[in-house]
């Protein structure tokens, strides 16, 4: 299984980085696209990392926030035939307060699903999307708890909901005695995430959670308890980005060691079979970042 991440806050060389996600994933013959950042940049990294988005077999939008859905029309202009896979209640609505009191659209491009509806498979809680791939959608309960304290809401009915990001899901991957987990945003709480995955994978190793943990806005406190949990959930690796934040990454680094890695644009990972070398990380270095996108939702 190979891993290569298109587009992330940072940008390394000739790859441009942006306030977003994509990841180009290659396991047993065939290959995902996950999510697509705010632009067209993605497709651009893919074709400068020589990676032809026309060959992607399934295309999954971890959740419904501009920054990972907006790219996906350059994704459909690409890819003529592979289906974009999302939860049943993603849609145009996600909004956050901003410090004003104001609120800001977060949501999906208006009229982009509308646009591309004969492109979506609409997914309703779990589904296995081919042998040795799922998606795992929240069974956490209350998580519109988090969604009150990131003052996120969703608009229904004319009518301002918090939100319990039942449009997020993960992307697992078995490989070998373990299991890979991306979650782009973690919206719903890293260790929440990986214990929910878990329970569907009883005795399975969780070999790596990799993607944003959306930390850039949370204090010192509440990142070091998180880290502890995480640690309690026996994950063997965290790859981390985008919304975990410069601040978020260092701490997570204190508490949890080098078992912690730092996303970027260009960077590959590769989980072998057991027997076989164990982990490979290649592309750019993970200390020298050339460009940073600070921008936040």
């Amino acid at each position: 299984m190979k891993i290569t991440v298109l587009v992330d806050n940072i940008g390394t060389g000739e790859l441009v980085g942006e306030w977003g996600l994509s990841f180009y994933i290659e396991y047993q013959g065939k290959s995902f696209l996950l999510d697509a950042g705010g632009s067209g940049t993605f497709a651009e990294n893919a074709r400068k990392l020589g990676l032809n988005l026309e060959n992607v077999d399934y295309a999954v939008l971890s959740h419904a926030h501009y920054d990972h859905a907006d790219g996906m029309a350059d994704f459909f202009e690409r890819n003529r035939t592979a289906k974009l896979y999302l939860q049943e209640s993603c849609q145009e609505d996600c909004w956050r307060v901003k410090e004003d009191r104001s609120m800001k659209y977060i949501g999906i491009r208006a009229g982009m699903l509308e646009e591309y509806r004969c492109r979506l498979r609409r997914v309703h809680g779990d589904m296995d999307i081919c042998e040795g791939v799922r998606l795992v959608a929240h069974h956490t309960p209350h998580l519109e708890e988090a969604g009150a304290r990131e003052q996120m809401f969703r608009k229904e009915g004319g009518a301002w909901v918090t939100d319990c990001f039942s449009h997020e899901q993960s992307l697992v991957f078995e490989v070998g005695d373990g299991i890979v987990i991306l979650n782009s945003c973690s919206h719903g709480g890293a260790d929440n995430i990986i214990r929910e995955v878990a329970e569907e994978y009883p005795g399975k190793r969780i070999r790596a959670m990799i993607g944003g943990f959306h930390l850039h806005n949370k204090e010192d406190g509440y990142i070091r308890e998180l880290a502890r949990r995480i640690r309690k959930t026996g994950v063997e690796e965290i790859c981390t980005g985008h919304c975990t934040g410069e601040n978020g990454y260092r701490v997570l680094r204190e508490e949890l060691g080098d078992r912690v890695r730092q996303l970027r644009a260009g960077l590959e990972l590769e989980y072998q079979e057991p027997g076989q070398e164990e982990l490979k990380h290649q592309g750019p270095e993970w200390e020298e970042p050339e460009t940073r996108c600070e921008k936040k939702i």
